[in-house]
Order: C-alpha cells, then sequence, then structure tokens
C-alpha cells in the first residue's frame, strides 16, 4: 500500500499537517529563499572575461548561443586554439554546453586545480577560525579526489556549496546514455562518499554503469553523475517547494540538448531529482526516451500524463522508505503533487525488491538497480513490476532499438 489515498478527510488532515510544519519553519529558519546575492562568482567571472575575449582578431561567440552554433566554432579551430582557450577560461569552457566534452574535461581540470591551489591557502590562512581552516581542508581533499586522472568531470563550478558533473563511460561513442539526478544535501563535499557510497551520485553512476554493462556487454553505455544544480539543503522550505526544481530543470534541459551524437537519454531521479525531472518534463528534447523516479515526494503533477512528455514514465519505490510518509498534495506552491507510484498517477511502477530506506535504491543486488540497468540500455521487456501481472510492461517491445 502506498502513501496516497483518495480519502478526502485524510488528504485535508495531511494538507493541515504540511500547513503547520510550514509556519513552524518559517517562525524558526525565515524563508531560505531570501538570500543577499553575491557579487561575480568565479564561473561569472570567467564568462564575463570570455565575452570580451577575442582569437584571430574576432570576438569569442556568446557563451550563452545555442550548443550546435558553439559546437561548429569550436569545430573551426584547431587543437592548439582550443586548448588555448580551455587554459585561459577554464570554467567558462568546462561548463559550456556545446564546447567538446573532452576539452570540457580537460577545462575543468584546470579549474579544479586552480580552486585546490585556493583552498589549500585558505587551510593555511591564520585569519580564518578552526571551523574554516577545517572546511578548507575538507574542500581540499574532495578537489583532489576529483584530480585523479581517470576522471572526467563535465561541469564543475565551486561557488557555494559546489556543483559537479561526472561522466563514466565515453560520450561521444555511447549507444545509450543514462543521467543520475539526485535530491537534497547534493554539493561538492556530498557527490561522493567513502561509507554509504552508493547514496551519493558518484556510487550512484558508477554502480549503474556497471550494472548496464553487466546487462548488456555489447551496448556502449555512458553515465552522467549529475549535481550540477543548487539542491535544497536538508527538509526545509526549499526542499517543500519548486524553486530549486525549477533552476535545476533549466540546466538539465541545457545539458541533455549540448549531449554530442544522437543516442536515447535515460534520467534516473532519486528524491528531489525527481522533483527536478517532473519540471523539466515537458521541454526536455525528444532523445530522452525515459524518465524513471524512485523515492519521489512527486513531480509536481497530478498524473503523468500532466508532464506532457512523450518519454516512458516509470516510478518505483521500496516498502520502508520513510518519503512514502510525506504528504502527497500540492497547496500554494508547497509539496510537489500526485504519488508517483500511485495506481492513478500512470507510471510504470516498477520494483524495488532488496533496497532498503531512501538511499539503497543503486546498491548493487537490488531489483531496483537491475530495472534501471535494463531501462539505460533499452531491455524494457526484462524489467521486474512492482506487480505480479505485469502491467509495467505492457505495450513494450522486447529491446528498445538504440
Amino acid at each position: 500500500m502506498t502513501s496516497f489515498d483518495t480519502s478526502p478527510q485524510l488528504n485535508v488532515w495531511r494538507a493541515l499537517l504540511a500547513l503547520a510544519v510550514v509556519f513552524v519553519m518559517l517562525a524558526t529558519t525565515g524563508w531560505t529563499a531570501m538570500r543577499n546575492q553575491r557579487g561575480d562568482t568565479p564561473l561569472q567571472a570567467s564568462l564575463s572575461a570570455w565575452e570580451h575575449g577575442s582569437i584571430g582578431g574576432h570576438r569569442l561567440p556568446d557563451p550563452q548561443s545555442a550548443p550546435g552554433k558553439l559546437a561548429r566554432f569550436f569545430a573551426s579551430l584547431g587543437e592548439a586554439e582550443r586548448a588555448g582557450l580551455a587554459r585561459r577560461y577554464p570554467l567558462a569552457v568546462g561548463n559550456m554546453n556545446g564546447a567538446p566534452v573532452e576539452l570540457r574535461y580537460r577545462a575543468n581540470r584546470i579549474a579544479l586545480a586552480k580552486e585546490r591551489a585556493i583552498e589549500r591557502e585558505r587551510l593555511h590562512d591564520d585569519r580564518l577560525t578552526p571551523a574554516g581552516q577545517h572546511d578548507a581542508g575538507r574542500r581540499m581533499d574532495r578537489l583532489d579526489d576529483l584530480l585523479a586522472k581517470d576522471r572526467r568531470i563535465l561541469a564543475f563550478d565551486p561557488e557555494g556549496s559546489g556543483r559537479v558533473a561526472e561522466v563514466f563511460g565515453d560520450l561521444n561513442r555511447a549507444d545509450r546514455v543514462s543521467v543520475v539526478v539526485p535530491g537534497v544535501d547534493t554539493n561538492l563535499l556530498t557527490f561522493q562518499r567513502t561509507e554509504r557510497s552508493y547514496a551519493a551520485p558518484v556510487g550512484m553512476a558508477r554502480s549503474l554503469y556497471d550494472a548496464e554493462r553487466k546487462a548488456s556487454p555489447s551496448t556502449r553505455t555512458a553515465v552522467i553523475a549529475w549535481a550540477d544544480y543548487t539542491a535544497p539543503s536538508g527538509l526545509g522550505i526549499d526542499s517543500a517547494t519548486a524553486m530549486r526544481a525549477r533552476d535545476g530543470a533549466v540546466r538539465l534541459d541545457a545539458m541533455v540538448r549540448a549531449l554530442p551524437g544522437r543516442a536515447p537519454v535515460s534520467l534516473f531521479c532519486h528524491s528531489y531529482g525527481s522533483v527536478v525531472c517532473g519540471v523539466a518534463a515537458h521541454r526536455l528534447p525528444d532523445r530522452v526516451s525515459d524518465i524513471a523516479v524512485a523515492g519521489s515526494p512527486g513531480m509536481r503533477v497530478e498524473n503523468a500524463a500532466q508532464l506532457r512528455t512523450g518519454a516512458r514514465v516509470w516510478a518505483m519505490r521500496d516498502a520502508d522508505d520513510w518519503i512514502q510518509d510525506v504528504p502527497y498534495l500540492e497547496l500554494g506552491g508547497l509539496g510537489h503533487g500526485a504519488d508517483p507510484v500511485s495506481s492513478g498517477f500512470g507510471a510504470r511502477v516498477l520494483s524495488a525488491a532488496g533496497a532498503k530506506g531512501h538511499a539503497g535504491y543503486f546498491e548493487p543486488g537490488t531489483a531496483s538497480l537491475f530495472n534501471f540497468a535494463e531501462i539505460g540500455v533499452g531491455a524494457y521487456r526484462s524489467v521486474h513490476c512492482a506487480h505480479e501481472d505485469g502491467v509495467c510492461r505492457t505495450g513494450l517491445s522486447g529491446t528498445a532499438a538504440a
């Protein structure tokens, strides 16, 4: 049984409960959206420098141009010219949708190294409090990890708590691409973890990549750990509204549109990440073939049809995920709508057998990871449905074309 229920009395009670929680949060923490805006961030400064730059006597193109236009610009340059732009404007190039992915990897290595040097100075800065020096040390350690030789960093922004995206596999040659969209408390420091590694974006994506290769060794896959949006911090107002999701949806759409090739793209959206995917769904390009959500608080709609997407919509939730106790409603902008695993929502409901808690969906050996991998390689007829009637496979061919 899910937490979604059509009983009017129960839904009224949940609405009142949700509002009571909101008023308490407002009284104790205030609206987290009301933050003072800082001056130019490092990324903004790099983009500004790019906008005033030139190459071969010609102005550089608008960094916000369509990915196709930017791709043509970079294709017109020689290797030395492209490398020079990456050195001069590493953050701009490293985050530029339309720049060749290999050049973005190179630019982000330069940006990561520069940021690591800044954190090393902060670590030894006597003007910082011990807590500030500790934070600098943690960030420096994470930057060291990201600078490992085999890592492909598709996006990096050091501002605030930090944003980052990493690729597993070869994006240029992939037959199918998967994108992991994580939820709350995702930032530079939590991008990967030593303990409970499969609860962090890197562990999620690496686990999915390995499972996809096992599911179909002949299919060239690539998986992106996409933490390139500012996720809500904790279970406060930000996580109860779509504010962060709206910004994330724009960024997710832009990233997908800039991916090389024409391979189908599957989105795997966890927790608040499913809110991002729900808000983005109607705008995403046709190459997005699947949107799969796990542990979702809702997708900001009452049913799958309202997502206005041609992608297949999948949903799962394990039996002991606490998210089922969150009120599935939307009232005055608070809450995220109907329960995606409810019978009335219209998603294809998958088994999550073996997954434990809210963060266990990417654990090896679980039905949830198996199902994600089968979707990722297009083997739709092999997925395990949540119900024995196999309704989640209705109308699907044995294996989708790549």
